[in-house]
């Protein structure tokens, strides 16, 4: 399972109240005591930062940064250890020839009669091998001024360890990484147990990137091992084909590495999901639901789902052919759609990821026209009122009691035009297609469960 930042953990435990290790979530886990519940234990807030570990700590950030000024520091003592040996033996070379033109020197002066042309000609050729020593004494001087420079970095750098040091007090570091590993593999296990939570909001939009038309979709396998990180892009909302996958985030950001895959028959809207390898997606101008295996590059089955509306009858607020739209949570497969018997309100049907048929559905009594999108997070369908700027999520129904409540979560439409709204529950992120922008929102969800012993 791999965790993002702003999964909000509470936990119900009956240790006392535990010391924030970090100043913020950005910078480690931090854990403190958030409130009392009423049988007196202790409801503690844990927040999973950007990235685990000690990765974020401020002073590893600087240990970091001072460990590379030291190895630019030794690199550069290399290149000056080398260079000064190798002009120290030019100049031991031209020891020899320095002595013989002093000696020449000193008979002409004090002898000018013996300074003929033939002997003047020849201390100018001494003069002339002499001429190549001129900048390597000059590379002296600039080596001068390279060693007080290499001096003055050495200065800075013991102030700066100086600094760390008395900031770190009486905590030794390595002690103090371990002691936060090991309370991140305890939230880790937590997280475990969790299963699943109440959504309680919903993070600012962070664009991954910006490409296609405005209306499309895109996503990665919600049920794969975290390792894998393709991602699948389809642009347009009817009677596409093409679906590109690349073979990490990375690739897509860049649009590099991908191959095309060419479905056998058109899409209808941006309901798509994939799920365990395979494309699950709704048959253009038909209530099909198909679904396509990647790997072998074929239909491995389709299934009418019967009674439900086609073909811009009972689409979202925004219209594209979104009457279909297939959905994964922890629970597994869904599909979303809506008939003439249930009067256009929304239908939620659990379906066989193998055979396609519906296992149970519920009427939510929702109308389907009047909502933006929908999701599906641990057998709750979650529904926005627009998808259009200002929409939040308004409206939550809960399959596990057949109950339904208003909401009132803030959900930032940053491009003003949401045509695609999914769940990754591998991820635990919400990922968009906004007005031709890749986009996902991390979520805050609520659990509360009961620990044995101190974190």
């Amino acid at each position: 399972m791999r965790f993002l930042p702003g999964l909000l953990l509470l936990l119900a435990a009956g240790s006392p109240a535990m010391q924030t290790l970090f100043q913020s979530p950005d910078e480690g886990w931090q854990v403190y005591t958030s409130a009392q519940a009423p049988d007196g234990k202790c409801l503690c807030t844990a927040v999973i930062p950007v990235q685990g570990s000690c990765s974020r700590d401020l002073r590893s950030h600087q240990l970091r940064q001072l460990m590379e000024k030291v190895q630019n520091i030794s690199q550069s003592m290399e290149v000056l250890d080398l260079r000064t040996y190798r002009d120290l033996q030019y100049v031991r070379n031209t020891e020899a020839l320095m002595k013989g033109l002093d000696s020449r020197l000193k008979v002409a002066a004090e002898s000018q009669k013996s300074l003929n042309a033939k002997s003047f000609q020849e201390l100018k050729d001494k003069m002339t091998e002499l001429l190549p020593l001129m900048p390597v004494l000059d590379q002296y001087k600039s080596d001068t001024r390279l060693i007080v420079h290499l001096k003055e970095e050495v200065r800075n750098l013991s102030g700066s360890l100086l600094a760390i040091q008395e900031e770190m007090g009486a905590y030794d570091y390595e002690e103090l990484q371990q002691r936060v590993l090991m309370l991140e593999a305890r939230l880790h296990a937590c997280m475990q147990k969790l299963g699943c939570g109440k959504l309680t909001g919903v993070s600012n939009p962070i664009t991954i990137r910006a490409s296609g038309s405005r209306f499309g979709s895109w996503m990665t396998d919600t049920m794969t091992p975290s390792a894998d990180t393709r991602v699948w892009y389809m642009d347009g909302y009817y009677k596409g084909r093409r679906v590109l996958e690349f073979r990490t985030l990375n690739d897509f950001v860049t649009g590099q590495n991908f191959v095309q895959h060419l479905l056998p028959h058109p899409w209808a809207g941006t309901g798509h999901v994939v799920y365990n390898g395979s494309l699950y997606y709704n048959k253009y101008q038909s209530n099909i639901a198909v679904k396509y295996h990647f790997r072998s590059r074929s239909v491995l089955v389709q299934r009418s789902l019967a009674g439900a509306g086609y073909n811009n009858t009972f689409p979202y607020s925004w219209g594209g052919f979104s009457d279909i739209d297939f959905m994964v949570d922890e629970n597994g497969l869904w599909a979303v759609y809506t008939t003439n018997q249930n009067a256009g309100n929304i239908v939620v049907s659990r379906v066989d990821p193998q055979t396609l048929e519906v296992l149970r559905s519920w009427d939510t009594g929702y109308p389907k026209r009047s909502a933006g999108e929908s999701f599906m997070i641990c057998g709750t369908l979650y529904v926005t009122n627009s998808h259009l700027a200002g929409a939040k999520i308004y409206f939550a129904y809960y399959t596990n009691t057949s109950t339904y409540e208003y909401t009132d979560i803030p959900f930032h439409n940053q491009y003003s035009h949401i045509s695609m709204l999914d769940y990754n529950p591998r991820e635990r992120v919400l990922y968009t297609w906004n007005n031709g922008h890749q986009v996902i929102y991390n979520v805050t969800l609520f659990h509360v469960i009961k620990t044995s012993g101190e974190l």
